[in-house]
């Protein structure tokens, strides 16, 4: 349908969300919350079959995006006598627009007050809905507090080289090419917004006049660099007008300016990017990247890093910078709140999705009930054993409309229904208007990842049911990233942290025994063929991967503390140790008791499903705001 239109579109991005919902604290009933996990995408593992993550996006929970449109478009999805059908030249197009952000806590045209929190999680799911069903240890659960603080919630990077990253350095590396401290203190609270509008293009005279107020070369050269450095794209000269020195700022190469970090300014004997450690509080990686740069006055696109962290944490990470030296990246320490930057360096490569090792995981799990045998044996069983490795409740949304159920109905070629989920009103009568063709494309390939994730989970519970923990015949493993059967006469060679299953598609195979059968079912009773899974849409064909149903976490320490004042923190994070500040007074005797537990888990392996083995209790937000209610009154 063409047509020449003005669309005005309100929608909840909330139906895109694969992250949770985040929380204050969780219930005293043993509850977790929605974890700091780390979903690695890169497609050297993919291709090795190892697993496969889709990139991950993080949008605002609640946007109203208004999309003018002024010029004929074809829709993703066409309305034909009452059918839905895909335009294929439009979804195959890399759609990653950004929705404007939007002040509206309420979202869009649901009217009257927000419903709660509580109230919400009502229709949202529990572990049992996504195939969460099996533990593997044998010890009684206990109770106990998940990110009742966030900073009980400690998680640091783990690097290609297999160090854990750490921010211990504030230095910055000297460089004679490095301007001096004045850059940040020549030019005024007005110069830098007329600066910062220019270098926007929202200065309709094109270019900014700075008077040169005691004139001397020295000060020239100092506002020349002050503005080179501190707003890239934009040129200077120095003019005379009226008797007067003028540094006259102004765009050289057009709009593509601000993309395009000045090159010809940066020395060539140093690395074009300059790494740095990121130790951020309370905040997702992608939401500090916003914040850098736009206080760096640059586009988001010129950082890269190895992996996304979520908010509700510490975290510590690397991120490397195209062209933005050490000196002004330091400089943002005095003005950002809950972020510090440092052990910088400059190298000659950036960092891509996937590089990193892993995570390393300091927690702390507050007022628990479990005995002191209670918890040796959990923690003995998680660091001999380990955990199955679902995937946890995050990848499947937290609203009325699981994810994978848009996924599965996306694979079916079921566009009807695709619509009638992203559209059906959310809880408390609010409704998602919107084209398909205005999700990103990377949260549109979640939608079929997480139908995977589903298949995936119902069926690793169904293999342990059927044969417990022991490897057997027909299982399959990996030898050089090629998944091959495990032989009647092989099967003393192999345990079962050996053994992979895969996510359903065309280029994997599937085990010998029962749970091929039961992959096999559960695809048909989808209507989906097990031996099709190819989609006439290219993005939406699933090559499959193999993923080991078994993880055992490395570096497993533990210890009980106990304490009187909730408030009080209970281990010393990077950034107090660099500020100096004394360790952590633990008392020999309080009124609550704590398990502190610190663990490595490999990328894309869920933290709260190692927590889950330990607590034995559902980790869904739907049952962990039951609890906590029943806990309040």
């Amino acid at each position: 349908m063409r047509c020449k239109m003005r669309w005005t579109l309100y929608y909840h991005l909330d139906a895109l969300r694969m992250d949770t919902v985040e929380m204050a604290n969780v219930s005293l009933k043993r509850p977790l919350l929605e974890e700091e996990e780390e979903e690695s995408k890169v497609d050297e593992i993919k291709r090795q079959k190892v697993s496969e993550e889709p990139s991950r996006e993080r949008p605002n929970s609640d946007q109203k995006v208004v999309i003018e449109v002024e010029q004929p478009v074809k829709p993703l999805l066409e309305v034909t006598k009452n059918k839905i059908v895909p335009n294929e030249e439009s979804a195959n197009q890399d759609d990653e627009e950004e929705a404007e952000e939007s002040d509206d806590d309420g979202g869009g045209g649901g009217g009257g007050e927000p419903e709660s929190f509580a109230d919400m999680m009502k229709h949202g799911l529990t572990e049992l809905d996504v195939g969460i069903t099996k533990f593997v240890s044998s010890h009684k659960g206990f109770n106990g507090i998940l990110k009742e603080r966030y900073s009980d919630f400690v998680v640091h990077e783990i690097g290609k080289d297999g160090h854990i990253i750490h921010l211990d350095d504030f230095s910055v590396p000297v460089d004679d090419e490095d301007p001096s401290e004045e850059i940040f203190t020549v030019l005024s609270v007005d110069d830098k917004r007329q600066l910062e509008e220019l270098q926007l293009f929202k200065n309709k005279e094109g270019n900014v006049a700075i008077e040169v107020i005691e004139d001397t070369k020295e000060k020239r050269t100092i506002i020349h660099r002050a503005v080179k450095s501190l707003f890239p794209g934009l040129e200077t000269k120095t003019e005379d007008r009226d008797g007067k020195k003028y540094i006259v700022a102004y765009h050289a190469a057009g709009k593509n300016a601000l993309a395009n970090p000045r090159k010809h300014s940066w020395p060539k004997s140093r690395g074009s990017y300059c790494h740095f450690v990121l130790y951020k509080e309370n905040k997702d990686t992608m939401d500090a990247i916003n914040v850098l740069s736009k206080f760096l006055r640059v586009k988001p696109n010129i950082f890269s890093y190895m992996g996304t962290k979520d908010k509700r944490a510490i975290t510590v990470q690397e991120i490397a910078v195209l062209r933005i030296t050490a000196q002004r990246l330091a400089h943002l320490n005095k003005c950002l709140m809950n972020f510090k930057l440092g052990n910088f360096s400059y190298k000659n490569h950036p960092l891509k999705l996937g590089e990193l090792q892993g995570n390393h995981f300091t927690v702390v799990l507050r007022n628990i009930t479990g005995t002191d045998d209670q918890v040796q044996q959990a923690m003995h069983s998680l660091r001999e054993i380990g955990f199955i490795n679902y995937y946890g409740m995050q990848r499947f949304g937290t609203t009325a409309v699981p994810t994978y159920q848009v996924g599965r109905a996306i694979l079916q070629n079921n566009w009807n229904e695709v619509m009638d989920l992203i559209l059906k009103p959310r809880p408390g009568g609010k409704y998602s208007v919107f084209s398909i063709w205005h999700i990103p494309r990377n949260n549109r390939l979640m939608y079929i990842h997480s139908y995977q994730s589903y298949v995936w989970n119902n069926m690793v519970s169904k293999r342990i049911e059927e044969y417990g923990l022991r490897a057997v015949p027909g299982d399959l493993v990996l030898k050089g990233g090629t998944a091959v059967y495990i032989e009647e006469d092989e099967v003393d060679s192999y345990a079962i942290h050996n053994v992979v299953m895969p996510l359903p598609g065309f280029d994997v195979i599937y085990p010998k025994h029962k749970i091929g059968k039961a992959y096999k079912d559960i695809l048909a009773a989808d209507n989906l063929n097990i031996s099709n899974m190819k989609h006439k849409i290219r993005d939406y064909s699933l090559s499959g991967a193999y993923r080991k149903i078994i993880i055992r976490p490395q570096n497993v320490n533990w210890e009980l503390v106990v304490y009187d004042d909730p408030k009080i923190p209970l281990f010393n994070t990077d950034l107090d140790k660099l500020e100096g500040k004394p360790p952590a007074v633990l008392a020999t005797e309080g009124k609550y008791k704590a398990l502190k537990m610190e663990f490595s888990l490999p990328p894309s392996t869920y933290a709260t499903m190692a927590i889950r083995e330990v607590l034995k209790m559902d980790t869904s937000i739907k049952n962990q705001t039951r609890l906590n209610t029943t806990w309040l009154r």
